[in-house]
């Protein structure tokens, strides 16, 4: 059986006005841990901090976010990565929270992507400070030829990838799209 690639993602008549990412939220065990993680080591720019929020007799949190009724937003931190990418970090208490970091093959799994210019040269600096990377860097076939990866994880247990692909990738030069 051979794997049916999709090479199109636009759809004509999707959300209305949509134009690029706004941010990414993720919730972390420790807000100072991920910020020292996030300026310290990825060199991401602390922007701001909100908090705390909770709504101690209503369904507020439950209706707006999804959490437990009575949970805590003890604080979120805004961080820009790279001079664009946001990420807003939370820090919850919930009586329902499952305080395991989920794996990519686990339902709501997920990962952030950075990309970078030098990926061993990158790979190097994490390592230095001492940053659990997954493997050796993996050279990309198909229509991703030309990329290079390689996942590595926050201190909390958060995976993210570092991207290379300083010629562009198949994908797009096919397209006449590389940079």
């Amino acid at each position: 059986m051979s794997a049916v690639v999709e090479t199109s993602s636009r759809v004509p008549g999707g959300l209305p006005g949509l134009t690029r990412l706004d941010h990414i939220g993720f919730t972390v065990p420790d807000l100072q841990q991920a910020r020292d993680f996030l300026v310290d080591v990825l060199g991401c720019e602390y922007m701001y901090s909100l908090g705390p929020f909770q709504d101690a007799d209503g369904p507020w949190m439950s209706e707006h976010l999804n959490v437990h009724p009575r949970a805590v937003m003890r604080q979120l931190h805004f961080f820009r990565c790279g001079g664009q990418a946001v990420f807003e970090v939370f820090q919850y208490e919930a009586s329902d929270q499952i305080p395991r970091q989920a794996k990519n093959s686990d339902i709501g799994g997920h990962h952030v992507a950075l990309y970078v210019e030098d990926l061993d040269k990158a790979v190097d600096y994490l390592r230095s400070r001492g940053v659990t990377v997954l493997g050796d860097p993996t050279v990309s076939r198909g229509p991703s030829a030309g990329q290079r990866w390689v996942y590595f994880l926050a201190p909390w247990g958060m995976q993210f990838e570092l991207v290379s692909y300083p010629h562009g990738k198949a994908f797009d030069r096919e397209r006449g799209d590389a940079a």
